[in-house]
């Protein structure tokens, strides 16, 4: 006796991983694009200003002075006397060199005012100060 043929079930793709695993490679390289963008500063708390430019000028030096009080240029700890021995040594023969100041806004003026003037001392340098878009 012969007992009757099941139906076959047509095939079928399921999909679904396949659209969850593009997912996880699409969310990955969203996360590590993040990651990619360069911090030239310490972090510090900006002033904010509400004329606040950024400068696409090929060549960056970054001085920072945190909320201690203390001179980072390009995030080495340097004497705020040899900042300009520094910074001349970095511009070298350049004449478009642009020396960024990231001050904290709980800085003394004072201090501030040295370190610009310590950069005015060196020809050639450009002199801007960061602050944050309000």
């Amino acid at each position: 006796m012969r007992l009757p043929d099941e139906p076959e079930l047509p095939l079928q793709i399921n999909i679904v991983p396949m659209i969850d695993v593009i997912f996880a490679i699409l969310t990955f390289f969203i996360m590590s694009t993040l990651f990619l963008t360069r911090s030239e500063g310490l972090p510090v708390n900006l002033p904010k200003a509400t004329t606040a430019k950024q400068q696409q000028v090929p060549t960056k030096i970054t001085i920072t002075v945190d909320e201690k009080e203390q001179v980072s240029l390009n995030r080495k700890p340097v004497a705020i006397d040899d900042l300009t021995k520094q910074i001349r040594t970095l511009v070298g023969s350049n004449p478009e060199v642009l020396v960024i100041i990231n001050a904290d806004e709980k800085v003394d003026y004072g201090r501030v005012v040295a370190v610009m003037d310590r950069v005015r001392q060196v020809e050639g340098a450009k002199l801007a100060i960061a602050t944050q878009k309000q």
